[in-house]
C-alpha cells in the first residue's frame, strides 16, 4: 500500500479512502465466498472489480470537478465505512464476514496470498515476497517508463505538464485505480489469511500509508518521491510499531510516535528540498 500511495502522492494527490477500501475488498471476498458460498477466486475477482470501480470514480471526480482529492476521497471514506457496516450486517446479521476457509478453491488462494516460505531455515510469510516484488515494479515504472515521467510531471505542475502533451487526467485516474488495486491486494491477503473479516477492518490505516510514504521521502506537495523510499518508510514504521511491544512500553504511546515521525519526516523533506533548490541556484 505504501508504494501505491507514494505513486499517488508523487502525482500530487491523496486517497483517504485507501485504508477502508482494504476492508471493503476483504469483506467482499468474505461475503461472496463465505456467505454466498461461491468459489473464492470468483470472490477475489468481484472484489477487484469493486476496487477498480471505486478507484476510477475517485480519479474521475477529482479530474472532472477540480475539487481537492482530500475532499473527494474523504467522502468516499465515509460512504465506504457506512457500506461496510451496513452490508455486512445485512448479509451476515453480525459485523463479521466469515467462513472463507470453507469456500471452494481456498487452498490454492492460500498458497498465493497467505502461505509461508522457508528461507535460510526461517519461515516467512509470502506477503514479504509480494512486498519486494511490488517495490521493484514500482521503481521500474517510475524510473524506466513513460508513465513514470507522466507521474512526476503531473505532480510537479499539472498545467505545465498538460501544455507539453502529458495526459494528466488519464494519469491521475490510473494512479487512483492503482491505489485501489493495491487496497484489493492487501484486503485479499487479510481475508485469506484471517478467514474472517470485521466490518471496521482498515479504518484509519490510510494515515499510516501516508506517513510511511512521507517518511520515505515523498513530498506532500507532489512531484518527488520513490517506491523504494516508501517501502523503507513502511519498514521503519513497522519496526517502530513492533519495537514498542518488545520494549514493553505502553502501546498507547504508539500514535504519539507516529505523529512525531510524520512531523520529523515533513521537516526533513522540507530542509532537503530547500537545500536542493539552493544548490541549483
Amino acid at each position: 500500500m505504501a508504494v501505491a500511495v507514494a505513486l499517488l502522492m508523487i502525482g500530487g494527490h491523496f486517497d483517504l479512502s485507501a485504508g477502508v477500501m482494504t476492508g471493503t475488498t476483504a469483506l467482499t471476498v468474505g461475503i461472496v465466498a463465505g456467505q454466498l458460498e461461491q468459489n473464492i477466486w470468483l470472490a477475489i475477482t468481484v472484489a477487484l472489480v469493486v476496487a477498480l470501480t471505486i478507484g476510477f470514480a475517485n480519479g474521475w471526480l477529482v479530474t472532472r470537478t477540480g475539487l481537492p482529492s482530500f475532499i473527494i476521497t474523504l467522502g468516499t471514506f465515509l460512504m465506504l465505512q457506512g457500506l461496510n457496516l451496513g452490508l455486512t450486517k445485512a448479509f451476515t446479521g453480525t459485523v463479521v464476514a466469515g467462513g472463507i476457509s470453507d469456500a471452494p478453491g481456498y487452498d490454492s488462494a492460500k498458497a498465493v496470498f497467505a502461505s509461508t516460505v522457508t528461507i535460510g531455515g526461517q519461515a516467512f510469510r509470502i506477503a514479504i515476497l509480494w512486498w519486494l516484488l511490488v517495490t521493484a515494479v514500482g521503481t521500474w515504472v517510475l524510473l524506466r517508463t513513460r508513465f513514470g515521467n507522466w507521474v512526476f510531471a503531473t505532480g510537479g505542475d499539472e498545467v505545465a505538464s498538460r501544455n507539453v502533451g502529458v495526459p494528466a487526467r488519464r494519469t491521475t485516474i490510473t494512479l487512483f485505480m492503482n491505489t485501489a488495486a493495491a487496497a484489493w491486494f492487501v484486503g485479499t491477503i487479510l481475508a485469506v489469511r484471517l478467514t474472517s473479516v470485521q466490518a471496521n477492518t482498515g479504518t484509519g490505516n490510510e494515515l499510516i500509508y501516508i506517513v510511511a510514504a512521507v517518511i520515505g521521502g515523498c513530498l506532500l506537495t507532489g512531484g518527488f518521491g520513490s517506491a523504494v523510499g516508501a517501502s523503507l518508510g513502511a519498514l521503519v514504521f513497522g519496526m517502530t510499531q513492533q519495537g514498542i511491544v518488545y520494549l514493553r512500553w505502553d502501546a498507547d504511546w504508539f500514535y504519539f510516535f507516529l505523529g512525531a515521525m510524520l512531523l520529523l519526516a515533513v521537516l526533513a523533506n522540507r530542509l532537503v528540498r530547500r537545500y536542493a533548490e539552493a544548490a541549483r541556484r
